[in-house]
Formats: structure tokens, sequence, C-alpha cells
């Protein structure tokens, strides 16, 4: 294991397991956000052209995914930093950079919705490397830097003067990719997708982030949202709605692969070699708002 002794805790480990236990209680790993990584994850798992064995999978959506990988022939073994989350998987309970598993367990490692809130991320992603077998696979999705702008410019308005850290630090998709190569990984792949949601009321905004576990876990915490401020929250949140009475929203989801090193693998191309450039190679993923 990686030593996070001398790592500090940006985020309370008691608080976060409760909060996931709750988010598991209220979704089971069913959520909104949830569903769309787990069904890009197994999208991009089908592109995969070999046969895995072993998989340890990590998050609340964890269940979802376990009955595909089962329906496969793989084996499959549950974690969730949640008691109750753990339990209700039949798997393991343990923070994401303190996985008690030996080294080269898995060939397979899926982490979904959890990476964003690990206080020791690098450690995390050292740790799957390590008991990842040789040409193990990596899959991780997870909410990104420049998600809910408009919540949190929201909240800053409905505070005035005591403005207070509500919704959590996240990683943007280059910093994450450069964790991944920093832990040893092979062949690492990080990218984003961003949508656009409309919500129609702000209690159905705040419910989709809880049932995803995303509550603010942040040590020494200030106090909650009072009560005159979420009215003042529900006001702007009506001011701010278009003509429909939607309320336009932006969430990024970041979704990182990567290989355990073996000899056999492909080396990558020396950089500045390609002859193509992105933009001929890419053509426009933007995706229409959701309603939600």
């Amino acid at each position: 294991m990686t030593d996070t002794v001398n790592v500090p805790d940006i985020f309370d480990r008691r608080r976060r397991r409760l909060v996931r236990d709750r988010a598991c209680v209220r979704a089971g790993g069913n959520d909104f956000f949830s569903r769309l990584m787990v069904e890009e994850i197994l999208e991009r798992l089908d592109v995969v052209k070999r046969q895995f064995r072993r998989a340890l999978l990590i998050g609340l959506p964890a269940r979802q995914v376990a009955e595909q990988l089962k329906a496969r022939g793989i084996r499959v073994i549950c974690a969730d930093s949640g008691t109750l989350a753990a339990d209700a998987l039949g798997g393991v309970q343990c923070d994401d950079d303190r996985l008690p598993f030996a080294d080269h367990s898995f060939d397979l490692i899926i982490n979904i919705g959890s990476l964003d809130t690990v206080n020791d991320l690098p450690g995390a992603l050292v740790l799957m490397r390590r008991i990842l077998a040789p040409d193990g696979l990596m899959l991780a999705a997870l909410v990104g830097a420049e998600s809910f702008p408009a919540l949190k410019s929201l909240m800053m308005r409905a505070e005035e003067d005591r403005v207070a850290a509500h919704i959590h630090p996240q990683i943007d998709v280059r910093t994450a990719g450069d964790l991944v190569v920093r832990a040893g990984l092979a062949l690492p792949v990080a990218d984003s997708d961003s949508l656009r949601l409309n919500y129609s009321s702000l209690e159905r905004l705040l419910a989709d982030i809880r049932d995803t576990g995303g509550t603010n876990i942040i040590s020494g915490r200030g106090a909650p949202v009072r009560r005159d401020v979420y009215e003042r929250m529900r006001d702007l949140f009506q001011a701010r709605s278009g003509p429909d009475g939607k309320f336009a929203e932006t969430v990024t989801i970041l979704y990182l692969c990567a290989w355990a090193a073996h000899p056999d693998q492909p080396k990558p191309a020396r950089r500045g070699s390609g002859q193509t450039s992105l933009a001929d190679t890419l053509s426009d993923s933007r995706k229409g708002p959701r309603d939600n």
C-alpha cells in the first residue's frame, strides 16, 4: 500500500462514509449521474477485445455493473467506503486510497463516481495499478471540474457576505490524466463529456447531487445552508429559469482508461510525430440539453 500518513485529509473520511451510505439508501447507485457513467463505461468496455476473469468494482453503482460482468463469466468483487453500501453490495468496506487487496489480484478494475472525493487520489491510482495483473485494465468515471457552475453562482449570491464552500473541489481532465501517468499506468486516456441539463426545480437538482454521494464532505466544513439562504436560493433559481421554467446547469463527467504495464503492449508514439491534426480528426460531440 502507499504511504497515506502524510497526506492531509481534505475530505472527512467518516462523513464520506455516512454520505455514501445515505446515497445508497436513497438511490442504491441507480441515480441519474451514475446511470450515465455506467452506460458509458460498459460501452467502452465492449470495445476492448479481450477476456477478463477477475474484476474489482468500486462505487455505489457496482451492483448494476456486476450484473453485466457476471453475465460475461467474470468473477466480481465489489467495494465502497460506506459500510451500508458495502454490505448492500455484498462486498468490502474500504476507502479508495486504502484498498486491502494483494498485488495482481484483478485483471479489471472499474471505479464509478468515487475518485472525486478521495483524499489521496495519486495513492488511489497507484494502488489500483499495483493490484492489477500485468496488462490489466482500469476504467473510471467521476464528476469533474467545471460542474454545477450555475448552482455555485446561485449559492454565492444567496449567502451574500457569508459565502462558504458547499460543493467540494473537483479535478479537471488534464490533471486527472497527468495523475494516471504519474501512477505508472500505461497507455492512459483521459477525456470528458460536458452535459447541459435543464431542471424544473431546485429540489430536483440537489436531489441528483445527494443521490450520487455529492454532498459536501470537506474537513472542517462550515455550518449547513440556513433556511433563509435556502429560500433565497429558490427565489434566484426561479428568477434565472428560462421562459419554459427550466434552470440550465452544466455537469462535466471525466472518463479515465489505462493499463497495468506489460512487455507486449504497444509503445506510445513519439510526441509530435503525428501527421493529422486533432481538429481534423474530431467531430463535434457536443450534446443538446437534457431535461431532468
